[in-house]
């Protein structure tokens, strides 16, 4: 195989391998160093030996990122305060025609399923972003785990039920979604209580991801009040010149701080019966790299 047609179906199907990567590893950087890896590999390989390239790059990449997750567990045990993913600035509809098929993408890379997918071992997370997401059939699964197929039905099973028990309940509306956000960030902004509690579920929660590097609160805060009383202190002392963009992260509308034309933070609400049930926000300025021009 010529190395321009090698180089060619790589970048066809370096999309697939980046989404893998990254709801293996919930980092952009991290995700892009595997398929670095991947590349390499791929450079070095006999070509001509690989009959079905997309299942080979698939499976070098897999395997790729289930090592990395094994050594960077260790170094998310001692991360100041909540974890949450690196946002990740997505478009599926402008490359995903099926509308079903988009459903399932945003929802495999939501910010809410990605956390649950944190607390699954290595080999179940790979399995259940393979068949979950990308919709691989158990026989590959298998061949790219070393597995056989009865074990990574087994695996898939366990990962499928762990998730849908812990994930959150969440509609999908992106309207409805961006509609909420904007209010709630207007709202936060003029100090307005009782307006953020209006908009916000009793049992609303927050979750901020500051990594110890900018204020955020240092453990999840629950119910409307905390949530309310949190915003309102925080958003009224302001960021200096600030600018806020709509941008679709994750698979859904969030509001991307700026200041002095640099990311500080993120923004992104699960809304539940046309209230916010969960407030997601970012402000580790490593993980909001990817997010500046």
């Amino acid at each position: 195989m010529a190395t321009d047609t090698a180089t060619a179906l790589f970048e066809e199907h370096r999309p697939v391998l980046t989404g893998v990567a990254y709801r293996m590893l919930g980092r952009v950087a991290d995700a892009e160093d595997v398929v670095q890896d991947a590349w390499l590999r791929w450079s070095a390989a006999e070509h001509d030996e690989i009959r079905e390239p997309r299942a080979y790059l698939v499976r070098i990449t897999t395997r790729l990122a289930i090592d990395r997750l094994r050594h960077v567990k260790a170094r998310r045990e001692a991360y100041v305060g909540p974890w949450l993913p690196e946002p990740l600035a997505t478009d599926f509809g402008a490359t995903v025609p099926d509308t079903a098929e988009q459903a399932v993408l945003a929802e495999s890379v939501s910010l809410a399923v990605l956390v649950v997918l944190e607390s699954l071992s290595p080999l179940e997370r790979a399995v259940f972003v393979l068949r979950e997401a990308f919709g691989f059939p158990f026989s590959q699964i298998a061949t790219a785990l070393e597995r056989s197929e009865a074990a990574v039905r087994q695996l898939a099973g366990r990962a499928r039920k762990h998730v849908e028990e812990r994930k959150p309940r969440f509609d999908v509306d992106p309207v409805e979604r961006r509609d909420l956000t904007e209010r709630f960030l207007g709202a936060a902004a003029e100090g307005d209580l009782d307006g953020l509690m209006r908009l916000l579920a009793p049992d609303a929660r927050l979750v901020g991801d500051s990594g110890g590097k900018s204020k955020v609160p240092l453990r999840v805060l629950e119910s409307a009040e905390h949530v309310g009383r949190f915003m309102a202190s925080v958003v009224r002392q302001g960021v200096p010149n600030p600018e806020i963009r709509v941008l679709e992260l994750n698979g859904g509308p969030a509001l991307l701080i700026l200041s002095d034309d640099r990311p500080d933070s993120v923004l992104q609400v699960d809304v539940v019966d046309g209230r916010i049930k969960s407030v997601y926000i970012v402000r580790n300025p490593d993980k909001l790299v990817s997010l500046a021009d």
